[in-house]
């Protein structure tokens, strides 16, 4: 089923979401990499101020190419980093409201037992479709920490439109695709190697 969110995300927008169904995002978008989460582990770690607030976020696995135009950011291309690194950091995410986590590749317990708990989902963003994928994004409105941690691991604040289509890979009930297709994996080879082809 294909749904249209706005940002920031309601908890009833997310229940509503299903493994499977095509998601496509107009709003607010932050980008986190590992060394971002880090951070932002940091500075929770010393009670100290974030630069944002996350609650109903949608945060996207990636790093920009980016390069300034007349003053202001443009994001050539974007596309999504494999998320499992940031799997230790689920449960930390999850706390601070954010509502969609999007990324490449699958994601594991620690993450699919946070987005229950807290109310998210994790989407899939097509990878090898970086171009596609910056064509969404209508504006930078601020980054930060640029000048200490780079541009790919900064947190950059993006207005997109319409993107996607992007697809739920884990939901907020606890529904896991990528678990569900190893199980379907591990039947398919028990059942080629019960096969005695000797006979």
């Amino acid at each position: 089923m294909e749904k249209h969110i706005i940002t920031p995300v309601t908890f009833e927008e997310i229940a509503d979401l299903s493994v499977g169904d095509t998601v496509f995002i107009t709003g607010i978008v932050y980008t986190a990499r590992d060394m971002a989460h880090l951070r932002i582990r940091e500075i929770l770690e010393n009670q100290g101020d974030l630069p944002e607030n996350f609650e109903g976020a949608v945060i996207f696995h990636a790093g920009p190419v980016v390069k300034k135009v007349n003053d202001e950011w443009k994001i050539w291309v974007i596309g999504p980093t494999t998320s499992t690194r940031m799997e230790p950091h689920s449960e930390m995410v999850g706390k601070l409201g954010v509502k969609v986590i999007v990324g490449k590749g699958g994601m594991g317990k620690n993450t699919t037992q946070a987005l229950r708990k807290y109310g998210g989902v994790y989407l899939l963003a097509a990878p090898g479709c970086a171009v596609v994928h910056s064509e969404s994004v209508e504006k930078v409105l601020r980054v930060h920490w640029l000048e200490e941690l780079g541009v790919p691991e900064a947190i950059w604040v993006l207005k997109v439109n319409n993107w996607g289509p992007l697809i739920v890979g884990i939901d907020a009930h606890g529904n896991n695709m990528f678990t569900d297709l190893t199980k379907k994996a591990t039947r398919v080879k028990d059942e080629i190697l019960s096969v005695n082809y000797s006979s």
